[in-house]
């Protein structure tokens, strides 16, 4: 990582998934073109978990090549860090115009990267398991009716696990004063 004074630990990493809409699964695909599919995931333990149909190109992909790198987008924002009677100021003064560069015309963000190896899982228990996990994240308020679904729907579907090898996250944020918030610092 370039920007090492962003880097955060692996927790804040697995924070980034847990609360992530969506990841983007990223592959070396047919002709050696990159492929990149963003995929509804759920983190347990060293494992990220998803479903997908029997068969297609991404199918097709995973077993021909199964080192992948997933790329999770936490929150992100334009901090406001000057007023405009600040701004007006600061563009009086040529000298400071690296503060626009630095603190105005940026975007506050928050990621995780992760690299591992992706498997298809063929054991029921833990497929059940996984499609759960899966459900109780983006559909919580729908687990009554989860058991049925699996009766009927767990034939028709492949669960993928990725094994992670590694896991690192990087943020940008700024405090209350305006100043960055580097080297992990979390207030």
């Amino acid at each position: 990582m370039r920007r090492k004074d962003r880097e955060m630990d692996r927790e804040f990493g697995i924070q980034i998934i847990d609360k992530s809409r969506y990841g983007i699964v990223s592959v070396i695909g047919e002709n050696n073109e990159p492929y990149g599919i963003p995929l509804s995931i759920v983190i347990n333990g060293n494992n990220l978990y998803f479903h997908s149909a029997k068969d297609g190109k991404k199918v097709n992909i995973f077993e021909k090549n199964p080192e992948v790198s997933v790329a999770f987008v936490g929150e992100t924002k334009i901090p406001e860090n000057f007023s405009k009677e600040e701004l007006d100021e600061i563009a009086k003064n040529k000298s400071k115009a690296s503060v626009l560069i630095s603190k105005v015309f940026t975007t506050e963000y928050e990621s995780a990267i992760v690299k591992g190896k992706i498997r298809l899982v063929k054991n029921e228990e833990e497929k059940i398991k996984s499609l759960k996990l899966i459900c109780e994240k983006y559909t919580p308020n729908k687990m009554d009716y989860f058991q049925l679904a699996i009766e009927s729907g767990l034939k028709l579907v492949n669960i993928y696990k990725i094994e992670i090898n590694e896991i690192t996250a990087k943020r940008k944020k700024y405090d209350i004063n305006g100043e960055e918030m580097k080297w992990g610092r979390m207030e």
